[in-house]
């Protein structure tokens, strides 16, 4: 049996990227033959965006030929009330103790409350005599993993509070298979459990905010196997820094074009373009070179960032010249030859008016 495994896609409106994403995981779906496809909470971004969008969603959401598990996230917290008709073949999960069978799974939801992680455990002890001995047990699960440093921002823009804050080893005495988790946006990350389980993360299938940079994932598994992350073709922000060196001979477009060459199509580009240029030696002012690479990334989704200098008057400095044939000279590397290089020539602008 296949699952396909994901959280965090924010729902805002119809037809924006992330609605987009929601239909590939779809269609991923059908691909693959999955027989389950698990969202772990935040499907919508605010309980409000579930009541606009439900009709479209009861739509994607029936006949798809696999069954929807859902639970409430800590946006959608409030989306999910008594008896809303979310598609045909879907199931959302509010109860820890009413858990969904199928075949020979029990698939209990542990969904986001604002509770802290003594309360948690108690609600774990609770659930261990209700586990089932004879079938696979997934417990799906919305909030944070306190075992691993994460930065604030792997998260979202949650801030500074922690959401139902777990410890793997309150899993150590269940008899659990899987937790299959969200809210965590920034990666796919697995942990494999005391007693043999698996904790999974997938990370956010769309980019939610710039932090959120490369290519996007899903977890899609087959049941009694490890999780396995599956590359989406999704909107994802990619950050690409380039420096230029001004004693290298190549023309700086060239270089960037190189470096654009690899760039998803889905991928909307934070580029930065630092170092120096030596605008005698290229034929190019600053001004020319940026108008030059804004004709280059015209096609594309970028958003630029120019941080680069025309030092020209340094490098035909006498001092400096100097400096450079004693530095030609050493034994050193050329990575060490190139950090004396930029020192010396950051020295040079601080002293020059």
């Amino acid at each position: 049996m296949k699952i396909l495994h994901t959280a965090d896609i924010h729902l805002r409106e119809y037809g924006d990227e992330r609605w987009k994403t929601l239909q590939r995981l779809i269609d991923i779906g059908k691909k693959e033959k999955i027989e389950l496809f698990v969202i772990c909470g935040d499907l919508f971004d605010k309980g409000i965006d579930a009541e606009i969008l439900r009709p479209q969603i009861r739509e994607i959401f029936s006949n798809n030929g696999f069954k929807i598990i859902l639970i409430p996230g800590n946006h959608d917290s409030e989306a999910y009330k008594s008896g809303m008709y979310f598609g045909e073949d879907t199931t959302v999960l509010t109860d820890l103790n009413k858990p969904f069978e199928y075949k020979d799974l029990m698939i209990w939801g542990l969904p986001f409350e604002d509770m802290e992680s003594e309360k948690i455990l108690n609600k774990l002890h609770s659930l261990a005599n209700n586990l089932a001995t004879d079938k696979r047990n997934i417990l799906l699960y919305h909030g944070e993993l306190l075992d691993t440093f994460f930065s604030r921002k792997d998260f979202g823009e949650e801030g500074e509070r922690r959401y139902m804050p777990v410890k793997l080893s309150y899993f150590k005495d269940l008899n659990i298979d899987y937790v299959l988790a969200g809210h965590l946006h920034s990666k796919f990350d697995m942990w494999k459990l005391e007693n043999g389980g698996y904790f999974v993360y997938p990370g956010s299938p769309v980019s939610i905010t710039k932090r959120e940079v490369g290519r996007r994932k899903a977890n899609i598994f087959e049941v009694g196997k490890p999780p396995k992350e599956y590359p989406l073709d999704t909107f994802h922000f990619e950050e690409m820094v380039i420096e230029l060196d001004p004693f290298i001979k190549k023309n700086p477009i060239e270089i960037i074009k190189e470096h654009l060459k690899g760039v998803h199509s889905e991928a909307s580009i934070i580029l930065t373009i630092r170092g120096y240029i030596n605008s005698e030696k290229i034929k190019i002012n600053e001004s020319e070179l940026v108008k030059q690479i804004k004709e280059v990334i015209k096609e594309k989704s970028v958003e630029e960032h120019f941080e680069f200098r025309d030092i020209h008057t340094i490098l035909e400095d006498d001092l400096f010249r100097s400096f450079i044939k004693k530095l030609e000279q050493t034994d050193y590397n050329e990575e060490k030859k190139k950090k004396l290089r930029d020192l010396v020539i950051r020295a040079m602008m601080e002293v020059r008016p």
